[in-house]
């Protein structure tokens, strides 16, 4: 096998692995049972912004030989710290890692142990999660190479037999504006903004086997990419159509959690159940592990050192139990006006980004991505209850508002126009 080849096989595989957390694993089948006839089109959005974007973000961080912390440094260091530091928040204690604890409790534990109560096993989850944070150990990292592969088996299974043996019929929900929906939803997954922070380690993997120019290490970061893409694509789509099959046997009030429960029972019976419980727990543990350690490291760095990685990791294990006592359901409605501002400024910093010389310099950078900060914010205000008749008003006049992108037109014209008064390539 060609080197290349087989090395953007080995790191792609490890990028999947990366992107795929088991806490995504709600987001498709939930969709797809909203959707039903319309599982295609919801296919193809939730796969544009769950995976089309992430591979975007490793794309673009491989061009710079960098991270989101290069990608936002020209729009200001201020600007660059705020962003940064509210992604790390966004992949850590406040939405991501209490995500994992709810998830761990609704999709493994309930099913097994219907009377335990929530607290305290969201405390044991994260007790478990300190021991490893304040004492690194490569049994976490073996651990994770095992349950990975396990966890894509069991799904890959289920998909193959939900296809083969439809558990009930798709039938047509009447359900509106699918496609940017789902593009919305593939938000949930939060591996776009992931993708520009933790870029630098499939960068050092890349590099790490003698790739140095920029050419070849954006060849098989492509490469890598692609695999990855491939395989987050089959799954999600195939979660995605198990969803459709469920839109007329389930209630419509059943939560995230039961669905994916219920679609295993369904399936592979109450054996199914017992064993994607464990894995899945197990999974959630290490990916909780993962982030907390990287969210403390940032912050301890960010302080230059004055507050420490322990104290840094008790705090956000302290705020994730609090978020995750919410439930999954909760800190999923709590993300969506969080990552309808996050999302556009990483997508524009993105694109921008790979566009290279077509922008002309900094002040285009500037002018594109304030406009996008400011149209974001304004438009999710509704979303945290501030009701300000003059700015919906304003915002509902903008084309795609009503699809929950009002950022894109504006953020074209802000390009359009300081391209066009900007006429030397200095930056600003």
């Amino acid at each position: 096998m060609n080197k290349s080849i087989k090395d953007s096989l080995i790191i792609g595989l490890a990028l999947f692995a990366m992107f795929f957390g088991s806490g995504n694993l709600i987001f498709p089948p939930y969709l797809g049972k909203t959707v039903g006839s319309d599982f295609f089109i919801a296919i193809l959005g939730f796969v544009i912004t769950g995976v089309g974007l992430p591979l975007m973000g490793i794309l673009a961080c491989a061009k710079i030989n960098g991270t989101f912390k290069e990608m936002s440094s020209p729009i200001s260091k201020v600007f660059s710290i705020i962003v940064t530091t509210s992604i790390i928040l966004a992949i850590g204690p406040m939405l991501a890692i209490p995500r994992t604890a709810a998830t761990t409790y609704e999709l493994s534990v309930l099913p097994l142990f219907p009377n335990v109560k929530m607290l305290p096993v969201i405390i044991v989850y994260f007790i478990i999660t300190l021991l490893f944070v304040l004492r690194p150990s490569s049994l976490i990292d073996n651990i994770g190479k095992i349950l990975t592969p396990l966890l894509l088996l069991i799904l890959i299974v289920i998909i193959t037999k939900g296809v083969l043996s439809p558990i009930g019929p798709i039938v047509s929900t009447n359900a509106k504006n699918v496609f940017s929906t789902s593009l919305i939803e593939g938000y949930q997954t939060m591996d776009a903004i992931a993708s520009v922070i933790f870029s630098s380690i499939i960068l050092s993997s890349v590099r790490a086997k003698g790739y140095s120019k920029v050419s070849d290490i954006i060849k098989i970061t492509s490469l890598s990419g692609i695999i990855a893409v491939i395989g987050l694509g089959v799954i999600y789509g195939g979660l995605l159509y198990l969803g459709s099959q469920t839109a007329s046997i389930f209630a419509g009030d059943i939560t995230k959690t039961q669905l994916v429960t219920n679609i295993v029972e369904k399936v592979l019976g109450n054996t199914g159940i017992i064993f994607l419980s464990i894995v899945v727990a197990l999974a959630c543990l290490t990916t909780s592990i993962g982030l907390t350690s990287s969210a403390a490291k940032y912050f301890s760095d960010l302080s230059n050192n004055k507050i420490s990685y322990t104290f840094n990791a008790i705090l956000i294990s302290i705020v994730s139990i609090l978020i995750a006592m919410l439930g999954v359901d909760t800190i999923v409605t709590l993300a969506v006006p969080i990552l309808q501002i996050l999302y556009p400024i990483v997508m524009v910093l993105v694109i921008l980004t790979l566009m290279g010389k077509l922008v002309k310099n900094n002040f285009v950078l500037k002018a594109t991505v304030y406009t996008t900060l400011i149209i974001s914010i304004l438009d999710n205000l509704k979303n945290i209850g501030f009701t300000i008749a003059p700015i919906i008003n304003l915002i509902s006049y903008i084309p795609l508002s009503k699809e929950g992108f009002s950022w894109v037109i504006p953020s074209l014209i802000a390009f359009i126009i300081s391209s066009l008064v900007t006429t030397n390539k200095a930056s600003v």
